[in-house]
This record gives C-alpha cells, sequence and structure tokens, in this order.
C-alpha cells in the first residue's frame, strides 16, 4: 500500500550497545569504526538506517549482525533520541538498544560500512561520532539499575563461575565494592544457583567451588512474585 504525506519526515536509525566482560576486569563495549561519511574513521556504535516495513529490532539485530558479525543477542529497548541536530545528513531519530554478552561466546569481525571493530573499556572509550558517547551514558546507568533487579549479570560470565567471579562482576558494572560475606549470604539465599561437583582448575590459588545459575528456578520463581534484588 502506498501512502502520501503532506509534511517531510526524519530517517529512522536503530543503534546497539553491546556491553561485555573479559578477564581483564573491564566492562567493555562494542565499537566499529565508521568507514563512510559523516565521522569516517572514528568510533560509534553499530547501527544504521531501517529499511522500509523493517521492524526496528530486526533492524538492530541485522546491522549488528552486518557490522560487527555478532548475532543471537536478547536486545532491550533503550531510549529514543531525536535532536534534529544529532546527524549532520539532517533530521534522523534513532531508537537505541543495549545487550549484556559473554565475550568469550562472540567472535567479532568487521563488515559491510564498518572498517573495523573492536571491544573498548567502558573507562578507556575514545570521542564516538554523532550523540553515542551520551547513549552509552544513558546504557550504562540503565544496566546498572536493571542488574540489581535481574539477573542479566549471568550473561557476562562463562556458564560456570565461582562465587568470587560474581561478586567481581557486581563490582565492576556497579563501580562499587561489596562485603564478601553479606553479598554471599544474599546471594545464596535467593536460591537461583545449582552448587556443582567442580571446582576451578588451572588457579594458583586454593580451588573454589563453580556455580551455575538456575535460568528454570528462576523463571518459576518468577511466577509466584520472586524478587531478585542484590
Amino acid at each position: 500500500m502506498v501512502h502520501t504525506y503532506n509534511y517531510p519526515r526524519p530517517a529512522v536509525t536503530v543503534d546497539c550497545v553491546v556491553f561485555g566482560l573479559d578477564q581483564t576486569d573491564y566492562l567493555q563495549v562494542l565499537l566499529i569504526q565508521r568507514r563512510l561519511p559523516p565521522f569516517v574513521g572514528q568510533w560509534a556504535l553499530p547501527g544504521g538506517f531501517v529499511r522500509q516495513d523493517e521492524a526496528l529490532e530486526t533492524a538492530a539485530r541485522r546491522e549488528l549482525q552486518e557490522e560487527t558479525d555478532v548475532t543471537g543477542l536478547f536486545l532491550e529497548q533503550l531510549q529514543t533520541y531525536g535532536q534534529p541536530n544529532r546527524d549532520p545528513r539532517g533530521h534522523t531519530v534513532t531508537v537505541a538498544f543495549y545487550a549484556v554478552v559473554n565475550l568469550w561466546d562472540h567472535q567479532i569481525k568487521a563488515a559491510t560500512d564498518a572498517k573495523e571493530a573492536r571491544w573498548w573499556p567502558l573507562s578507556q572509550l575514545p570521542d564516538l561520532a554523532f550523540d553515542h558517547g551520551m547513549i552509552v551514558q544513558d546504557a550504562i546507568a540503565t544496566l546498572r539499575t536493571t542488574i540489581r533487579h535481574k539477573p542479566i549479570g549471568f550473561e557476562l560470565l562463562p556458564p560456570k563461575f565461582t562465587l568470587t567471579q560474581l561478586q567481581r562482576l557486581y563490582e565492576i558494572v556497579l563501580d562499587c565494592p561489596f562485603d564478601k560475606r553479606n553479598f554471599r549470604k544474599k546471594l545464596l539465599k535467593l536460591d537461583i544457583l545449582i552448587a556443582l561437583d567442580e571446582k576451578e582448575t588451572n588457579v594458583a590459588h586454593r580451588a573454589a567451588q563453580l556455580y551455575r545459575f538456575d535460568q528454570a528456578k528462576y523463571v518459576e520463581r518468577q511466577k509466584i512474585g520472586f524478587n531478585f534484588d542484590l
């Protein structure tokens, strides 16, 4: 069906803020280096224009795959940005999404209009194109709120992890220390971890017990009003 409008319309884009964690103890953000104008050679969030008859999340997944080769993420819609001067090409409204991933599970590769794709420590981000710096700050603020009330932090860990790794994850994301005893007591009381009959290997210190997040139990407990709160 063809529609005719009597007024100009802004373009629509999507942008993706993907957070990851690795063994460096830094929260990372996935960025691409732009190959095309505007901002040639500058770093930016993966994203691009929404195609005709394309859903927003579909566009976000497509752009993420095309520019970084990352697929299969659980994307959460973050916010809409529509300042008329945010894009020098003209009035462009962007819808931002965010995700958290385990870096071990994703090999990134630049493609299409991305010259390079790489992970950057959140504390060492370069100057970003467009208003992407503000979008990243909004995303980390949302992540810090969400991680206290939803178990999304487990997406940043290997499938098997220690309680020390889990505590360190929360300290990194929230940028604050936790008391070891209180953190473990509160976490184990939630009863959503499976204690495995396994311990760490190839470590210089005393090997710690490994755990796994019990997704099925969490889903079941949600049905009866379970409140995840750290």
